[in-house]
């Protein structure tokens, strides 16, 4: 296993190099943690472009397997299981995530509507989605059309990695005004 964000232990690396769209994304990878003996995926973690480590037992080779899928479309559905680390709240919003088809996107204000909650309740519990891409967080935004940030980042290179994952989706999205 490898060390690595956040002290994970990470049963592989996947790199990812982005296919052209619309809009170039940079190169980065996906951390995995799994549970081989249940089995079921704990996390996937955006990282910095790096070197691939070969997923170190089965269930992760199939995670993998069906990652590598999602590369080369990008609206493949995951049938993994997951153990998903989270308060009652965090999985409310998520299976509203995991409700959105590919190619479609919400807003933080609409699932909190559905919710009864607060967009930026909404937001944090996105930011806290321990499998984003499995459930797909990069298809929520602001209500007002725009891009608002990722992964509790609104700079650098995860933001354009959402922008990036929305438009292999054919969604282009633009900046949100700051206020």
């Amino acid at each position: 296993m490898i060390l690595g964000a956040d002290n994970l232990e990470f049963q592989a690396i996947l790199p990812v190099k982005p296919l052209p769209t619309s809009f170039p994304a940079p190169a980065f990878a996906l951390g995995l943690c799994c549970d081989e003996t249940l089995p079921a995926v704990t996390c996937l973690v955006f990282l910095p472009s790096q070197a691939e480590i070969a997923p170190k037992g089965r269930f992760a080779r199939t995670v993998i397997q069906a990652l590598e899928e999602w590369l080369h479309n990008p609206c493949y559905v995951f049938d993994l299981p997951t153990i998903l680390q989270g308060t009652q709240f965090q999985r409310r919003v998520w299976a509203e995530i995991a409700a959105i088809p590919c190619g479609e996107t919400t807003s933080y204000a609409q699932i909190a509507e559905n919710l009864g909650s607060a967009p930026r309740a909404v937001g944090g519990a996105c930011g806290a989605n321990p499998v984003p891409i499995i459930i797909p967080c990069h298809r929520v935004i602001g209500k007002n059309g725009g891009l608002t940030g990722f992964s509790h980042t609104r700079t650098g290179w995860m933001p354009e990695i959402k922008r990036w994952l929305l438009a292999r989706e054919g969604i282009n999205i633009r900046e949100a005004r700051r206020v």
